[in-house]
């Protein structure tokens, strides 16, 4: 009897210790390769053109690790570990990450829309709704009055049309000056009234202790709808712009190929770094895509397209990497481009 009870014991034991494994976090982010995903079934510009080939942005898997994907990630080529500082900045929440992530993605996309609709000559205005709060400081008077998330539409009796002009008011104030400021959080309008304290890093400056991102929305002619509820982060820009402007246009760039690739963008078609190129590298190779665009930094030694053209190398893929620089990099490379036979 009292071994059956040490062995029931022991079982316990181990199935505790997988338990706790499995669930206890570890100070690190996992990286792995995700998908590529083919953009024209999330974009839709009204009455846009129809393309033979495909633009498709590419992923990476990311989590916290536990103590078992920590080990799996310490032997699998490629899976990345990183410290959890090297993520999220200091003291940045797990819920205010999301949302900075989302925030970047939003702000990516719009970057997008107007880079494409400006390079075929369509009109473009934008309408402010006011300010996201990105993150919410400890020690300050919003700690736990607003939210990440938050989107603040009023500030006294100013209704104001971008962070700085928010900025610009706030900061005219002084230390334990009161402001009332309106938002709206889950489709339900609020208002509090906080003090204004002096930032412990410059106590020159007053605040309540809030990052902020502009709300704002992009109006466009021809009407586009670009679907990015299950995507974060700022580096499907370049694809994103690619897919609009094919659409926008009536000669088909993808000539026929399918074509992945990565990269920020800013509002002058600048194409900028991102994170796990190797691993984007392997998710388009494993989609058939067959041309891979890299954000190329100008030539840096340690650039994007460098280092996928070395994991290309490696995994001995026919896919042809392309160094971009810029947006009208990507256009004169497709222009250039032979139509595939079929």
């Amino acid at each position: 009897m009292n071994k059956k009870w040490i062995g029931r014991a022991v079982l316990y034991t181990i199935a505790i210790a997988l338990l706790v494994g499995a669930f206890f976090s570890l100070p690190y982010y996992i990286t792995k390769p995700g998908m590529a995903k083919e953009l024209e079934p999330i974009i839709e510009v009204e009455g846009g053109y129809k393309e033979e080939g495909s633009f498709m942005l590419t992923t990476v898997v990311m989590g916290q690790a536990n103590i078992y994907t920590y080990l799996l990630a310490k032997i699998s080529e490629y899976q990345e570990i990183y410290p959890l500082s090297a993520i999220r900045a200091e003291e940045e929440s797990d819920e205010e990450y999301k949302v900075r992530q989302l925030h970047s993605m939003s702000t990516s996309k719009l970057a997008a829309i107007e880079v494409a609709y400006k390079k075929a000559n369509k009109p473009i205005s934008f309408e402010y709704n006011g300010v996201y709060v990105l993150s919410v400081m400890d020690g300050m008077p919003a700690m736990g009055q607003l939210e990440p998330g938050d989107r603040i539409f009023q500030v006294d009796e100013l209704n104001f049309k971008s962070s700085e002009e928010f900025i610009t008011y706030v900061g005219d104030k002084q230390a334990g000056d009161t402001i009332t400021l309106y938002f709206e959080r889950n489709e339900k309008e609020e208002n509090v009234t906080l003090p204004l304290k002096a930032f412990e890093a410059d106590q020159t400056k007053v605040g309540v202790g809030i990052g902020l991102v502009d709300d704002k929305e992009i109006i466009v002619d021809p009407e586009v709808t670009v679907e990015t509820s299950d995507i974060g982060g700022p580096s499907a820009g370049l694809m994103f712009s690619l897919e609009i402007y094919n659409q926008l246009v009536k000669e088909d760039l993808t000539k026929g190929y399918n074509i992945a690739g990565t990269g920020t963008i800013d509002v002058n078609g600048t194409v900028g770094r991102i994170g796990g190129i190797e691993q984007k590298v392997i998710a388009a190779d494993k989609a058939d895509a067959e041309i891979f665009f890299a954000p190329n930094e100008d030539g840096a030694a340690n650039s994007n397209y460098l280092a996928a053209v070395q994991t290309a190398k490696d995994i001995d893929t026919k896919m042809k990497i392309v160094p971009i620089n810029t947006f009208e990099d990507a256009i004169t490379y497709l222009e250039a481009l032979k139509q595939k036979e079929e």
